[in-house]
């Protein structure tokens, strides 16, 4: 049954969620005041919720201190291949271990679940001797191949599984009465119904490649490569103080 609040309890009802909300709202307010303050304005006591004088020359400056373009284009490409290649990836190999019975499968993906047991920071030293071999480092390979074959692909991959898994299996034995092969059943069924997974895999790929620190960090050293979270720390003073409005 359903009930109409009174316009007393519909009042204090929106005046608790704008309360509750101005945790939420507050950060991003404060960072986009910030970019638009001297440094010393920022630090005032008490802060100020609006600024006393705009300056907008901050905006000029982040393309002028670094190739901040560049770097942004960086992040974009390589997150939109990172995202691309772990959907391809993590797809077929959910579907093989959720569809396809070969020996000591159950097995071989409970060892490679174990990837998602292992921190970056224990292998990112061998990883750099890897690719220091290959010649890729400051280059964007790593940043590529790492994500995509790494812990970030396993755990797409447990996704895919899990979502084949629960299709049901009279869609394959219809399919292969009309005579598709194995492939042509996970083009055409399996992967046109995986899109709520896929998207799923795509979302959280994409913040994760996007937000990388330690891997930039590790294999660049050219501002040219930078990414954008290595990036944004290189906006400091000629002390080394982090220019905040500028971040």
């Amino acid at each position: 049954m359903k009930t109409d609040l009174s316009p007393r309890m519909k009042t204090a009802l929106y005046g608790l969620m704008c309360i509750l909300l101005i945790p939420f709202v507050f950060p991003t307010w404060w960072m986009i005041t910030s970019s638009v303050k001297p440094i010393s304005d920022i630090f005032a006591f008490p802060p100020d919720l609006w600024p006393r004088r705009f300056d907008f020359s901050t905006y000029a400056q982040v393309f002028e201190l670094q190739p901040f373009a560049r770097q942004y284009w960086n992040s974009a490409y390589i997150a939109a291949l990172v995202t691309g290649g772990t959907m391809v990836i993590s797809s077929m190999a959910g579907y093989a271990f959720a569809r396809i019975r070969f020996p000591f499968s159950n097995a071989i993906f409970m060892i490679v679940l174990l990837g998602l047991l292992i921190p970056s920071e224990v292998t990112i030293v061998p990883l750099f001797q890897m690719f220091l071999g290959w010649g890729m480092i400051n280059t964007h390979w790593p940043l590529i191949l790492v994500p995509i074959f790494g812990a970030p692909s396993v755990f797409a991959t447990f996704v895919m599984r899990q979502f084949f898994i629960a299709l049901p299996n009279e869609l394959e034995e219809a399919a292969r009465v009309d005579g598709l092969g194995r492939f042509k059943i996970f083009w055409t069924i399996a992967l046109p119904l995986a899109k709520p997974a896929l998207g799923a895999v795509a979302i959280f790929t994409f913040l994760h490649s996007w937000n990388l620190y330690l891997e930039p960090i590790v294999f660049l050293s050219s501002t040219q490569m930078f990414t954008l979270p290595q990036a944004l720390t290189q906006f400091t003073d000629a002390y080394g103080g982090a220019m905040w409005n500028i971040q």
